[in-house]
Formats: structure tokens, C-alpha cells, sequence
């Protein structure tokens, strides 16, 4: 009987022989990290242990992310904390607007094919896009990584999913895990992993395949692994990271279910106000107004999602009455879009930019804030009531591309009816 990806990676890190899904192993990490909003309480508990030596501490990055830059006294003074444990430890330390710590990770050339990553927040699951076995953990739990090294998983069942086809252009990775999301469910693979595997996966290139893994967060997934290829091999290289150690599923690997998306007809989608869940293709709801358009976050704040807005708005204006906000997921995408001009189009359209970080995503820095019945069209990963610090405002979830369109026309609009929406990336 045949492996999984997942059961092959945490196998390999807890004595050598794959696991089977059910299992409760003891792991060895290769690589964890602590974001702002959950190191206080690590860094206490390290103290309170008492821990005499920290191994694993430089294999720990700390990234000062989301409160970014900090609101408060008490998100400064933690920030004082984790610069000066970095400065003592030799972690890596990743300051205000370096960038989301699931871009800078990759990045940094911290994990390559075949790893397992922690980190303390929902979205490390984007670490899959490079064939590692990467998900959440809360931050005592990095806490124990960076005093032992290892850590405990129960190892999930897998569902497989093939996607037929390569997308249309104007047709994104964003419009994939949302259809899947109105198809299992928020929470329908909890504590499962997914495998994306197919021709529509081999098309895309690293900053959709980025947005894949990452999204995997809102159905529950406890990792989403895709198979490594020589655009994983060109990137993760170019990046400086170590000799990838490419794993792949077994022909015969047992999975909880087989899943095939016909991703050569899909059509744009879009999550509805309040539940990330309840998603339908734009052409059904085209004509909704928006005021707001947010481009960003660490599920599609990379270098193609600015590309795809850009392309879309170049030589024109956003709508009368509508604001937009760009937020680039790193230093190194936002250095890059200034290189190619991309911000000069934006800006000259009307919109703004802002440092790399979380905050816009999740309002903490309260930069942006919704008004009262004003309805927002966001390239982020959640849509939940109150995300942007007001519940009497609606979100909804789209592609980077569906962004700038409906930033262009102030309705919500299928970017492949304007000029510049079938912009593809180059694969």
C-alpha cells in the first residue's frame, strides 16, 4: 500500500519509514517561525521554562509582520523583545517592512522541497507550494521547536485534487481555491492535507501556485503540498536554498477523497460578504457596487498579483467614488514593482501604496478602516464580519485581477471583459 506526500514528509522526519494517516509521530523540524502577534507569549515561555540552551534557535525565524508598523505601546515594546532575542540568539530577524513571513520565508531560501516548517499562524500551509510540508502552530509550540528541535503531529489524511487543464488568462489560482471553498466548505478538509497534482497546477506559475497552497488555510487543511517540478527547482535555487529533496505520492497512496476540477472552463469567482464559504462566478453577481478596493496580503500580495492589477489599469482612473489600497506581500516584491513601473500605473490611477505587512489584511494598524454599509472587493484570504474593524461594512473575496477591475468600473466585474484582464503571467 502506497504513501502520501504529507505521510512521506513527516515519516521521514520521525525515524525514516513513511507514516499512516491516524499516527501521532514525534518530528524532527526543519525550520519554524514566530510572527509579532504570537511571540510575547513564546518568548515568556521559554523564560518560564527555564530552557538552558535553544538549539534549533537559528533555525527560528522571528518576523515583525503584523503589527507593522506598531499601533501601540505594548506591539513596539514587543517588537523591542523579539529584535533583542534575535540580536542574542542569531535568529533571523525580519524587521517592519521586510515583508508577511510567508513570503520571506521562501524568500530567504529558509525551506526547500521535502521539508516540514512551522509557524505560528493559519496560512504557513503556503510552504506547499515548494513540496514541503508546511502548517500552523500556536507560539508555545515554536517555543518547544526552538528548545528540542522537534515537535508532535497526528498525521492527517489526504485529499487529492486534480486540476484539469491550465486556466484561462484572466482566470487565477485565487479562482481555484474559491471554487473549492464553495465546494467543500470552510472547514471541509479540517486537520486533512491536500494535494494539488494535474496540468492546471504544471501551468501556473510559483506566485499562483503560492496563492494555492496558502488559501488551503480557509478550508481547515492542516498542510497543502504540491508536487515539485523544475520551475520549484529554478526557483527555490535562485532564492539560495538548500539541495531540494522532492517527494511524491506513492500511484497506489490511499487518499479520504479524489477530487477533479475542470480548472480549463472556470470561470473568475468571488466569496460573499461575511462567509469565505458562499462563492459564486462573477458573471452571476457583475454589477454589485464597491467603494473600496484592497490589493495584498500574504495570499495574493506577490509580484503577478500587482502585475495583474496593473495591466488592468494602466493609462486609466478607478471609478468615481471607489479607493484602493496595494499592499505588497515584501520589501523585495514592493523593490521589484517599482523597477518595472508597476506603482507609477497604480498611483497614476489613483490608488495607494503601502509597506509591506499584514496590517491592512487583518486591521491592526488601522490604516484602513470600512465605513458603515460600504462594500469592500479584496484580493486577501478571509471575509469574515468586522475584518476590517467594522461588522456594518461587507468584504468580499476576489482575485487580484477581479480587484482592479472592479476598481475600474466601481461594480464588481469579470477582469476578462475590460482591456488588460487576460494579462498571464509568465510560466
Amino acid at each position: 500500500m502506497g504513501h502520501t506526500i504529507a505521510e512521506k514528509i513527516l515519516g521521514s522526519h520521525a525515524g525514516g519509514k513513511p507514516a499512516k494517516a491516524g499516527e501521532i509521530v514525534v518530528a524532527d523540524v526543519d525550520f519554524a517561525m514566530i510572527h509579532d502577534a504570537r511571540a510575547g507569549n513564546a518568548l515568556k515561555m521559554i523564560e518560564k521554562l527555564g530552557a538552558k540552551s535553544l538549539p534549533h534557535v537559528k533555525r527560528t525565524a522571528l518576523v515583525l509582520d503584523h503589527y507593522s508598523p506598531p499601533p501601540n505601546i505594548e506591539a513596539a515594546n514587543v517588537h523591542v523583545e523579539m529584535r533583542a532575542f534575535a540580536e542574542k540568539h542569531g535568529s533571523p530577524l525580519y524587521d517592519v517592512g521586510d515583508g508577511i513571513c510567508h513570503q520571506v520565508l521562501p524568500e530567504g531560501g529558509h525551506l526547500t522541497c521535502g521539508d516540514l516548517v512551522v509557524g505560528t499562524d493559519t496560512h504557513s500551509t503556503t510552504y506547499g507550494a515548494f513540496n514541503a510540508f508546511g502548517t500552523g502552530v500556536e507560539g508555545t509550540d515554536v517555543s518547544a521547536v526552538m528548545m528540542t528541535g522537534k515537535l508532535w503531529f497526528r498525521v492527517p489524511e489526504t485529499i487529492r485534487i486534480d486540476l484539469n487543464g491550465p486556466l484561462q488568462p484572466g482566470v487565477w489560482a485565487k479562482d481555484v481555491t474559491l471554487a473549492m471553498l464553495g465546494r467543500l466548505r470552510a472547514e471541509g478538509a479540517n486537520y486533512m492535507a491536500l494535494e494539488y497534482a494535474g496540468s492546471g497546477v504544471s501551468a501556473m506559475a510559483i506566485d499562483d501556485r503560492m496563492t494555492l497552497s496558502n488559501h488551503a488555510a480557509e478550508l481547515g487543511a492542516k498542510a497543502a503540498i504540491l508536487e515539485a517540478d523544475e520551475k520549484t527547482f529554478a526557483w527555490l535555487k535562485a532564492h539560495g536554498a538548500a539541495t531540494p529533496k522532492p517527494v511524491k505520492a506513492d500511484a497506489d497512496a490511499v487518499y479520504a477523497q479524489r477530487i477533479v476540477l475542470d480548472t480549463v472552463n472556470l470561470a473568475p469567482q468571488v466569496a460573499r460578504q461575511h462567509h469565505i464559504d458562499d462563492v459564486v462566478a462573477v458573471p452571476d453577481v457583475q454589477g454589485q457596487k464597491i467603494q473600496v478596493a484592497l490589493i495584498g496580503t500574504c495570499t495574493n500580495g506577490r509580484l503577478d498579483d500587482i502585475r495583474q492589477a496593473a495591466a488592468i489599469l494602466k493609462g486609466k482612473k478607478l471609478a468615481r467614488g471607489v479607493r484602493m489600497i496595494v499592499t505588497p506581500a515584501s520589501r523585495a516584491i514592493y523593490l521589484a514593482a517599482m523597477r518595472e513601473g508597476l506603482f507609477e500605473i497604480l498611483t497614476a490611477a489613483g490608488a495607494s501604496v503601502e509597506a509591506a505587512g499584514c496590517g491592512t489584511c487583518v486591521n491592526i494598524t488601522g490604516h484602513y478602516i470600512a465605513g458603515d454599509s460600504q462594500v469592500v472587493i479584496s484580493s486577501a484570504n478571509r471575509n469574515f464580519k468586522g475584518r476590517l474593524g467594522n461588522p456594518k461594512s461587507e468584504i468580499w473575496i476576489g482575485s487580484a485581477a477581479t480587484v482592479a477591475a472592479s476598481a475600474l468600473t466601481g461594480v464588481i466585474t469579470d477582469a476578462r471583459t475590460v482591456a488588460g484582464g487576460d494579462w498571464r503571467a509568465a510560466a
